[in-house]
């Protein structure tokens, strides 16, 4: 088991940050982890992400693991190994970003729904995967998947929020996803950093308490 998975095990939250502008990032990132956030992605799909990347990798070492999202194929993986992504995610699954992860001894988890997927993606390497879309699917479908697949971390990402966070678990997710239930760009864009923190706050000490 990588260290990453088992960080991803402990810590039980990855924050997601889409359309941040790349000025307010390191900002954004020191109030997520003062709220006690310890593994944030940025998506591929955010302009400069390869950028603020490479930033939080200098600027947060030791203190979290910073990833990239939405890395749906392998020149957007490339570029955000380059970049110093410690972990990357993706909404798809594509064998060779897995097979392409497992060689530098970077963790990939790959987005799937249909148990197939699952499969193929443990086969191909996956040491865990990202349950998408969650908010649709919802946590009945988590309940289902994990009476024949008991034995995959599962990071279930979409739909989660304060109220609904422990039936996640309750449901067999390891791990859960959240863009902007935890990470509300308003603030960030006003300025209201302690808002951020408050906000994150909340949640790690719900899955403290599970």
């Amino acid at each position: 088991m990588s260290t990453m998975l088992d960080r991803l095990l402990q810590h039980k939250i990855v924050a997601i940050l889409r359309g941040i502008e790349a000025d307010k990032a390191e900002a954004a990132g020191q109030a997520l982890i003062d709220g006690g956030i310890r593994l944030m992605e940025i998506t591929m799909n955010t302009s400069g992400a390869a950028q603020m990347i490479y930033r939080w990798r200098s600027s947060f070492d030791g203190e979290a693991a910073v990833g990239a999202g939405t890395v749906t194929d392998m020149e957007l993986a490339k570029e955000a190994v380059a970049a110093g992504a410690q972990f990357l995610i993706s909404p798809n699954l594509d064998e060779d970003v897995i097979r392409y992860g497992k060689e530098l001894g970077i963790s990939v988890w790959p987005g799937v729904m249909t148990p197939t997927e699952i499969v193929r993606a443990v086969k191909a390497g996956a040491e865990a995967i990202k349950l998408f879309p969650m908010g649709t699917l919802g946590t009945g479908y988590l309940k289902e998947i994990r009476g024949p697949l008991n034995d995959v971390p599962i990071l279930a990402t979409g739909g989660v929020d304060l109220h609904n966070i422990t039936e996640y678990f309750a449901a067999g997710a390891n791990a859960v996803g959240m863009g902007g239930k935890l990470v509300n760009l308003e603030w960030i864009r006003e300025g209201k950093y302690d808002l951020v923190t408050e906000r994150a706050k909340q949640f790690v000490q719900a899955v403290e308490q599970l």
